[in-house]
C-alpha cells in the first residue's frame, strides 16, 4: 500500500493551507473569546469550491472522496482553526450524505447546490436530551398530517443551529410500540427554516469552547412531505451510512489538533533555554513528546486505511471506529505534553496551547464516546457478549 499523497492530494493539502493562512491564531483567539460562528471562514472555504468536496459535480460539487475530504479536514484543524474552525465545515462533508445517497434527483437538485455555495448552512439534528447515544429511543415525533408532517419534540449539542437555515432532522415517524424491530419507524427530513410553519426554539449552551452548540425546541414544526429522504421509517439506516464518514473525519481533526501540539511543543522545546541548554535536550521533555508523535503517526495509518475501505465501498465500520478512538486520545495525549512543555506558559492564553487543550478533549466524548468504540470493537470484532 502506497502511503504517500497523490499529486492530486498535495494540491488539496497546499490549497487548504493557503486558505488557512488567511485566519491565523488571532483570529481563532478572537472567536473563542467571543463566541459566533466563523462566518468569514466559512465564505472563503465555500468561494474556494471546497464545502462540496464529497458532492456530486453534477450537484455543483467536486465529486471526490473521503479520504481527500479527511486531508482538507486535517489542514483545517492543524492550520490552528482546530475543531472551532472544523465545526463550520465538516457538516457539509458527512451530513448531507443521505441526502446524495438516498434523496431523489429532484431533492438533490434543490438541496445540495445551495450547501455548496455557502448561500445554506445545515446542522444534523439527531441527539436528544434524555436518550444521549440510544437513537432507536428518540422522543422527537413528525406526524403526518396531509402532505406534510408535524414535528415535535427536542435536540440537544446541535452545533451551528443559530446560523443554519437547514436542519437534517431525525425523528421517529411511527410510535416505538408499533414496530417489530426499534430501528424501524424512524425518517429522515431536511427542515427549511425559512418556510417551515411552527415553532422553533434555538437555545444556545455556553460551553468550554467555542462550538456554537444548542438544543433545539420543535412546537408543531411543518415539514411538507417532498422534504423527507427516502422511505418513511428507513431513516436509521440511511443516518448510518453517513456515520462511518463522520468517524474518519473525526479523526482526522483529532490528528491535525495532535500535530500542532507536536509542532508548537517541539519548536518551543528547542528555542527555550533554561539552566544554559535547550529544555528539548532534556529526557524528560524529548521522550513524551516524541511518545506522543508516534501515536499520532500510528492514529494516522488507521484513519488512512479507514478511508480506503470507504472510498472503495468496503465495510469500513471497525476501522472507522477505531481510526476515531485512536486519533483523539493521541491528540489528548499531544496535547498533555504540549502543555507540559510550556510549562506555565501553556496556560497563557497568548500561546494557544489552553485553547487547542480545551479543544483536544472534546472528541474523546463526541459524537461518539470512545467507551462506545471500545464496546463496538469488544462485541463486534472479539464477539464478546454485549455491555450495554
Amino acid at each position: 500500500m502506497d502511503f504517500a499523497f497523490t499529486a492530486n492530494q498535495e494540491s488539496i493539502r497546499d490549497a487548504v493551507a493557503k486558505i488557512c493562512t488567511r485566519f491565523d491564531d488571532a483570529y481563532w483567539l478572537k472567536k473563542d473569546k467571543e463566541g459566533g460562528f466563523p462566518a468569514d471562514f466559512h465564505k472563503a472555504l465555500a468561494e474556494a469550491g471546497w464545502l462540496g468536496i464529497c458532492i456530486p459535480e453534477e450537484y455543483g460539487g467536486s465529486g471526490l472522496g473521503i479520504t481527500d475530504a479527511a486531508i482538507m479536514m486535517r489542514t483545517i484543524s492543524e492550520s490552528g482553526a482546530g475543531m472551532s474552525g472544523a465545526s463550520a465545515v465538516h457538516m457539509n462533508v458527512f451530513g448531507l450524505n443521505p441526502v446524495v445517497v438516498f434523496g431523489t434527483k429532484e431533492q438533490c437538485t434543490r438541496m445540495l447546490p445551495p450547501i455548496v455555495a455557502g448561500t445554506d448552512k445545515s446542522c444534523f439534528a439527531v441527539t436528544e436530551p434524555n436518550t444521549g447515544l440510544n437513537t432507536t429511543q428518540l422522543k422527537t415525533r413528525a406526524v403526518r398530517n396531509g402532505e406534510k408532517y408535524i414535528v415535535n419534540g427536542q435536540k440537544v449539542w446541535i452545533s451551528t443551529a443559530q446560523v443554519a437555515n437547514k436542519i437534517l432532522l431525525l425523528a421517529r415517524t411511527t410510535p416505538l410500540e408499533e414496530v417489530k424491530r426499534k430501528t424501524d419507524g424512524i425518517s429522515v427530513f431536511l427542515v427549511d427554516l425559512r418556510a417551515a410553519g411552527g415553532a422553533l426554539q434555538v437555545n444556545p449552551i455556553r460551553t468550554m469552547v467555542n462550538h456554537e452548540t444548542n438544543e433545539l425546541v420543535f412546537e408543531g414544526v411543518e415539514v411538507p412531505e417532498e422534504n423527507r429522504i427516502g422511505e418513511e421509517g428507513k431513516g436509521f439506516r440511511y443516518i448510518l451510512s453517513g456515520m462511518n464518514a463522520e468517524r474518519i473525519l473525526i479523526a482526522s481533526e483529532s490528528l491535525g489538533d495532535g500535530f500542532f501540539f507536536i509542532d508548537r511543543a517541539t519548536q518551543y522545546a528547542r528555542e527555550r533555554i533554561v539552566f544554559d541548554r535547550p529544555i528539548g535536550q532534556n529526557q524528560g521533555i524529548q521522550f513524551p513528546i516524541a511518545k506522543a508523535y508516534m501515536g499520532i503517526e500510528a492514529a494516522r495509518l488507521v484513519r488512512d486505511r479507514a478511508a480506503q475501505l470507504f472510498d472503495t465501498g468496503q465495510e469500513a465500520g471497525t476501522e472507522s471506529n477505531m481510526a476515531k478512538y485512536l486519533a483523539s486520545e493521541a491528540a489528548w495525549e499531544a496535547a498533555n505534553v504540549a502543555m507540559t512543555t510550556f510549562g506555565g506558559y501553556g496556560f497563557a492564553v497568548e500561546y494557544d496551547i489552553e485553547r487547542k487543550f480545551r479543544e483536544a478533549r472534546l472528541p474523546i466524548v463526541a459524537p461518539v464516546s470512545n467507551n462506545l468504540i471500545l464496546s463496538y470493537v469488544g462485541e463486534h470484532v472479539l464477539g464478546l457478549p454485549r455491555s450495554y
